[in-house]
């Protein structure tokens, strides 16, 4: 699949920080079964190629992705962990031709409008802006819309299940990502019940 046809598959994709392995398998299936497939682990543990790897392997319906991915080392790491797609919180030239080259789904980052055109000379038409509720949030992505025509977003970083609806709202948002669907206590006491409801609710939120 196409980046754009990943983020269309639900309105939110959690970004998901995994500490321990053992803890991945769960989580991937309560989000899943909540209606959020497209997952996002943070290469910012020595757990998450090993989380990736388990889910990818373990849950079929899951479409898991690595996220912070900073060079070509960790794109082809991910890769080869089993990730369908990669994200990054920016997106510099040697990253852009690696991802270009491997031909896997790629979600680069970009907080200013220079960095939008530079992407999009790469080819790139879906963008994680981020960090977003630092950067401008909603009131930056309405003012781009029209010079930035033909470009969509995915905003990272401070959104959460309050501020997701109205960034959901705008025309050029293809979907948010966020943590808040699975909290760190309830990874961490195993409540899976509560994980599934809250990524049903996110799931619901509505786009244009």
């Amino acid at each position: 699949m196409r980046i754009a046809e990943i983020a269309a598959r639900a309105p939110v994709i959690p970004v998901l920080t995994v500490e321990r392995p053992a803890e991945a398998v769960p989580l991937a299936r309560a989000l899943v079964a909540g209606g959020l497939p497209v997952l996002e682990i943070t290469l910012r543990t020595e757990a998450a190629l090993e989380a990736l790897k388990r889910i990818a392997t373990e849950v079929p319906d899951a479409i898991v992705g690595a996220g912070t991915v900073l060079n070509e080392a960790q794109l082809e790491a991910a890769e080869r962990a089993g990730a369908r797609f990669v994200v990054s919180p920016g997106c510099t030239a040697a990253l852009a031709r690696a991802a270009v080259e491997s031909g896997m789904p790629f979600l680069p980052g970009v907080q200013t409008v220079s960095e939008a055109m530079a992407a999009r000379e790469h080819g790139f038409e879906l963008l994680k802006f981020f960090p977003a509720d630092m950067s401008g949030g909603i009131g930056w992505l309405k003012a781009v819309g029209a010079p930035l025509a033909g470009l969509r977003f995915c905003p990272t970083g401070g959104v959460n299940a309050e501020t997701a609806p109205g960034y959901l709202a705008l025309p050029n948002v293809a979907c948010v990502g966020g943590s808040w669907v699975a909290p760190k206590d309830a990874v961490a006491a195993g409540d899976w019940a509560r994980i599934e409801g809250l990524a049903a609710t996110a799931a619901g939120m509505k786009r244009p």
